[in-house]
């Protein structure tokens, strides 16, 4: 049977790649967005569905409403690239834009999942990747405390995954390093992007291609055995 993927936060330039790689083994698409979806509307197929929902607007009040009424939770496949940056470093974030990140990259895609898995273990099937982020082994950057802190509570996998096991629905990390995107590429003269290069023993950033390829492998069918896992794509960093 075609597989049903739901990709969170598919509108950056790894989610459009990774869209692109899916469809081309005829997976049927839904990709969320939260704003910007040019890159996304260039992918013409029918077998991609878009859906908007800005998680920064929702709360304790309308969370639950305003999920149900985007997302069916009969997905085969969940990966989670949210990746909401509100460049706060550690000396002037507060409890509000601690709440903010923590809640737009895992509290919410967390609920989504929780709904979903359901679906997964009665098909005996399911297979979840959470896309994190190398700055949670760095403690984040000069501006990134938020963005590292939410990617840190991202990576706590529940107890629950040993029940998910026997049903075939296997969840895992994927902890991303400096990936060459459009944002970086601006950034290349950029003294710290040069220094941090010296940090990477390949000694270059990723390319897009390189980090839908892991997850791509993480979420096939062949992967039949790993799960509970953070698997690290850095170039050695």
């Amino acid at each position: 049977m075609t597989k049903s993927i739901l990709i969170l936060g598919g509108s950056s330039d790894i989610g459009a790649d990774l869209t692109k790689r899916l469809l081309a083994k005829n997976f049927i698409i839904k990709a969320h967005y939260s704003n910007n979806d040019k890159y996304l509307k260039r992918i013409n197929s029918k077998k991609l569905k878009l859906i908007k929902l800005n998680f920064e607007k929702l709360n304790s009040n309308n969370a639950e409403r305003l999920i149900k009424n985007k997302f069916t939770f009969k997905y085969d496949i969940i990966i989670n690239l949210v990746g909401y940056v509100d460049q706060k470093s550690f000396e002037n974030t507060s409890l509000k834009t601690m709440y903010s990140s923590i809640k737009n990259n895992a509290l919410i895609p967390f609920l989504i999942i929780q709904k979903t898995v359901k679906n997964m273990l009665k098909n005996n099937f399911g297979r979840i990747v959470n896309c994190s982020s190398i700055g949670v082994k760095f403690g984040g950057g000069k501006n990134s405390f938020n963005y590292s802190l939410s990617k840190h509570c991202l990576e706590f996998i529940p107890n629950a995954y040993k029940d998910w096991a026997k049903k075939n629905v296997l969840i895992n990390n994927l902890r991303i390093g400096v990936t060459d995107t459009k944002i970086h590429s601006r950034m290349k003269k950029n003294k710290f992007i040069k220094k941090r290069t010296t940090h990477i023993p390949i000694g270059r950033l990723a390319k897009k291609s390189e980090i839908s390829f892991c997850i791509a492998n993480l979420i096939n069918e062949d992967n039949s055995f790993m799960t509970n896992e953070t698997i690290t794509v850095s170039g050695g960093e």
